[in-house]
C-alpha cells in the first residue's frame, strides 16, 4: 500500500497539471487576502484574523479536491490499467486507502503555505501576537475534516466512472450539496431546521472553527469519509459481479 501511495503522491508532483492545481489554490487565496478589496481582505478588515481563509478554503476546496481525485480511477479504469492494478497483491481496501491518502496528503501540501499568513498576522497585530491562536488551529482542524471528507467523495465519484470530466462534475456536485445544502434546505423543515442543518458539513466544520474539538463533529466526517472509502471499495468489487 506504501508502494501504492508513494506512486500516486509521486504522480502528483510530477505533473503539470498537480502544480497548476496547487498554484491555483494558493494564489487565489492570497489574492483574496492580501489584495482585493472583497469583504475577505485581512488589512482592510483591520483584525489580526485570517477567519477569511477558513471561509473561502472550503469553497476553494469544492473544485480543487475534485480535480485533484477525478483521474484516480477513471484514467485507469478508461485505459485498462485497473485490471493490472488488481493483481497486484493487494486487497481493494489497500488500494482505496492508498490512492485516498495520496489525494489527502497532496490536500496537507497545499495547506502548507498559508502558515505563512500566520506568521504575517502574528507580527502585524497590535499588539503583537494579538490573534487568537486557539480558533485558528481549530480552524485548520476542521479545514484538514473537511478536504478529509472531500477526497473520500472525489474518490467514489472517480471509481463509479471511466470518464475524468464526469468524475469531476459528480464530486463537485456532491461535495457542494454535502457543504451546503442541507444548510439552504433547513428553513423549509420548520421545527426540525437544527437537525436538517445538523446533516451539512459546514455546521461541524463552523463548530470546530471556534477551537473546541467536540467528538460530535469528529464522528460526523469520520462517519462520512469511511461510509464514502467503503462505497469506493465496493465499487472496485462490483468488478467481480
Amino acid at each position: 500500500m506504501f508502494a501504492l501511495f508513494k506512486k500516486e503522491f509521486g504522480g502528483f508532483l510530477n505533473t503539470l497539471t498537480g502544480f497548476i492545481v496547487l498554484a491555483v489554490f494558493i494564489l487565489a487565496n492570497a489574492l483574496f487576502l492580501w489584495v482585493f478589496s472583497a469583504g475577505y481582505n485581512i488589512i482592510d478588515n483591520g483584525y489580526a484574523t485570517i477567519d477569511s481563509f477558513f471561509s473561502i478554503a472550503p469553497i476553494a476546496f469544492l473544485f480543487l479536491i475534485p480535480a485533484i481525485t477525478m483521474r484516480l480511477f477513471a484514467e485507469e479504469k478508461k485505459s485498462g490499467a485497473i485490471e493490472l492494478l488488481m493483481t497486484k497483491p493487494l486487497t481493494e481496501l489497500q488500494v482505496v486507502l492508498g490512492k485516498y491518502l495520496a489525494a489527502l496528503a497532496l490536500v496537507v501540501v497545499a495547506l502548507i503555505p498559508s502558515m505563512v499568513w500566520i506568521i504575517s498576522v502574528y507580527f502585524l497585530g497590535l499588539p503583537m501576537g494579538n490573534i487568537d491562536l486557539g480558533g485558528t488551529f481549530g480552524s485548520y482542524i476542521g479545514l484538514l475534516f473537511v478536504g478529509a471528507l472531500f477526497v473520500a467523495i472525489g474518490l467514489w465519484a472517480s471509481s463509479i466512472t471511466d470518464n475524468q470530466a464526469a468524475a469531476f462534475l459528480i464530486a463537485v456536485f456532491l461535495c457542494g450539496f454535502l457543504y451546503t445544502g442541507f444548510e439552504f434546505a433547513a428553513p423549509f423543515f420548520g421545527s426540525a431546521m437544527l437537525f436538517v442543518q445538523s446533516l451539512g458539513a459546514i455546521a461541524h466544520y463552523l463548530s470546530l472553527s471556534r477551537g473546541v474539538v467536540d467528538s460530535r463533529d469528529v464522528i460526523y466526517f469520520l462517519g462520512f469519509i469511511v461510509l464514502f472509502i467503503f462505497l469506493t471499495r465496493l465499487s472496485l468489487e462490483s468488478r467481480k459481479w
